[in-house]
């Protein structure tokens, strides 16, 4: 991959910048993933935004295997419906022991959450889109050996390397200090819609 340097500077004035015309405007459902942009503008919601901060998305469309992005408070908020095999992943990478924080002890996710999957139910990801390095947003590789040839599966940031797992979890050697962010969400009773109430507060993005 080739290396690529700006200086602080460059990097804050990039971070300023509005990002999600990819995301408003092409919502990707399938394995290969959406389009991604570079860098995240502001990560703080306006009062506005706080107040209507729910979303309530329709679960139905995203069949195993497949995953979804969609814009919420600025954000690009990832939705992966993980098959048995990429479950499977989760022990695999874990045992491993290439991952930084395999436990989830850095309170990047509800308590909830806490768990290998990151999730409320092992099947359903629903995870902050935001490597915390640089705010860029990781490019979705699921397939194996995709990025490296020992790849199992999972995210990758083309800005400066850094890699996750299938649950967001960072791996030793990224830039990346922490797994990715999880926010608030519930399901409804009949498990076809997924809310997205709120940053869980502890977590931090970038």
């Amino acid at each position: 991959m080739e290396k690529v340097e700006h200086d602080t500077t460059e990097h804050l004035n990039r971070g300023r910048r509005r990002f999600l015309t990819a995301a408003t405007t092409v919502v990707g459902v399938g394995i290969v993933g959406t389009v991604a942009v570079p860098m995240v503008a502001s990560l703080e919601p306006t009062a506005a935004e706080e107040a209507a901060a729910a979303t309530t998305f329709n679960l139905a469309p995203v069949e195993p295997g497949m995953q979804v992005t969609i814009p919420w408070q600025k954000k690009p908020v990832i939705i992966v419906n993980r098959t048995p095999e990429m479950l499977a992943t989760l022990k695999e990478v874990e045992a491993k022991g290439v991952l930084k924080d395999p436990d989830c002890n850095v309170p990047q996710q509800p308590p909830y959450c806490k768990n290998m999957y990151r999730a409320r139910q092992p099947e359903w990801l629903v995870m902050v889109r935001i490597c915390n390095h640089l705010c860029c947003i990781p490019h979705y590789r699921p397939k194996k050996a995709s990025v490296t040839p020992s790849w199992l599966g999972g995210f990758h940031c083309p800005c400066h390397g850094s890699m996750y797992d299938l649950s967001g979890r960072v791996m030793k050697g990224s830039p990346a200090p922490h797994n990715m962010a999880v926010p608030e969400y519930e399901f409804s009773k009949d498990g076809k819609t997924v809310t997205i109430t709120k940053m869980y507060p502890k977590a931090h993005l970038c």
